[in-house]
C-alpha cells in the first residue's frame, strides 16, 4: 500500500478512526442516562456517558493536532476547517436566537392567547409585577467591560502570533483567560444575589426562566471559550502555532469574539431594556 503522504492532491485522507463510533455511543449513553436521571434513577449512567464524550473529544482533537504536525493540513484542508468553524458559529448564533425569541415573545406579545393566560402571573406587564430586575449599570456593566477588554487581548495575542512574537502570544492568552475567569466569577456572584429565581412555588417565573436560560448558556459558552484558550496557551508554551499555520488558535479567537458579540446583545436587551421598565399592558 502506498504511503498516505505519497499523493498528488491537496486533500487529507483521514486514517481509520474509532472516535466517531465512540463519540456517538457515548452521546447515546449520556442521553439515556439523562432521561433516566430525570425519572428518578441514579445518574451514574449519564456520568459514564459524559466521561466517554470527554475522552473522545480529548483523543480526537489530539489526533487532529498530530495531523497538523504531520503536514496534513494543507491550504485546502485549512480552508475547509475554517468553513467548518464558521458553520459551527452560525449554528451557535441560531441557538441563541431561540433564547432571544423566548424572551421577546414573553415580553412583547401579550395579546396572544398564551400570553393572556400568562398575564395572571405577569400582571400583563414586563418585567412581571413584583420582579426586581438587576441594575445593568453595576455588575453587568463591569462584565461588559471585562469581555470587551478580553476581545482586545485575544486580538493582541493573534497579532503577536502573526508577527512571530511568542511572548506577546503567551501574555495575550494569559490576559484573555484571566479576564474570562473574572467574568465567570462575577456572573456567579450575580446569580447568587439575584433578586428573582428560576422557578417559584406559585407556578413559575417567566422572567427568571428566560433570564437564566439566555445569560446562563452564555456563561457556559464563556467557560468553554476559556478552556479553549487555555488549551491554546499550553500548545503555545509547547512551541505549537506558526505565523502561517495556527488554525487551532484562530478558531478559539473566532469563538471568543462570538461570545463577546452575543453578550452585547444580552446586555442591551435583557439587562438594559428590562430595567427601563418595558411595560406592555395585557389586552
Amino acid at each position: 500500500m502506498a504511503d498516505a503522504h505519497d499523493k498528488h492532491h491537496d486533500y487529507h485522507l483521514v486514517n481509520p478512526s474509532p472516535w466517531p463510533f465512540t463519540g456517538s455511543m457515548s452521546a447515546l449513553i449520556t442521553a439515556i442516562g439523562a432521561v433516566s436521571w430525570m425519572h428518578g434513577f441514579n445518574p451514574a449512567v449519564m456520568i459514564v456517558g459524559l466521561l466517554g464524550v470527554i475522552y473522545t473529544m480529548f483523543m480526537w482533537w489530539r489526533d487532529v493536532i498530530k495531523e497538523a504536525h504531520a503536514g496534513d493540513h494543507t491550504p485546502v484542508v485549512g480552508l475547509h476547517l475554517r468553513y467548518g468553524m464558521l458553520m459551527f458559529i452560525v449554528s451557535e448564533v441560531m441557538f441563541f436566537v431561540a433564547w432571544f425569541w423566548a424572551f421577546f415573545d414573553a415580553s412583547l406579545f401579550t395579546g396572544e392567547e398564551i400570553q393572556q393566560a400568562r398575564a395572571l402571573a405577569t400582571g400583563g406587564v414586563w418585567p412581571p409585577k413584583g420582579i426586581e430586575v438587576l441594575n445593568p449599570w453595576h455588575l453587568p456593566l463591569i462584565n461588559t467591560l471585562i469581555l470587551l477588554t478580553s476581545g482586545t487581548t485575544v486580538t493582541w495575542a493573534h497579532h503577536a502570533l502573526l508577527n512571530n512574537d511568542r511572548q506577546g502570544l503567551k501574555w495575550g492568552l494569559i490576559a484573555t483567560i484571566a479576564l474570562g475567569v473574572l467574568f465567570s466569577t462575577i456572573q456567579a456572584y450575580e446569580y447568587i444575589h439575584a433578586p428573582f429565581h428560576f422557578s417559584q412555588a406559585n407556578g413559575g417565573n417567566i422572567y427568571g426562566s428566560t433570564f437564566f436560560m439566555a445569560t446562563g448558556f452564555h456563561g457556559f459558552h464563556v467557560l468553554i471559550g476559556t478552556i479553549f484558550l487555555t488549551v491554546c496557551l499550553f500548545r503555545a508554551l509547547a512551541g505549537d502555532f506558526t505565523p502561517k499555520q495556527h488554525f487551532g488558535f484562530e478558531a478559539a479567537a473566532w469563538y471568543w469574539h462570538f461570545v463577546d458579540v452575543v453578550w452585547l446583545f444580552l446586555f442591551a436587551c435583557i439587562y438594559i431594556w428590562s430595567s427601563a421598565g418595558a411595560v406592555i399592558p395585557a389586552e
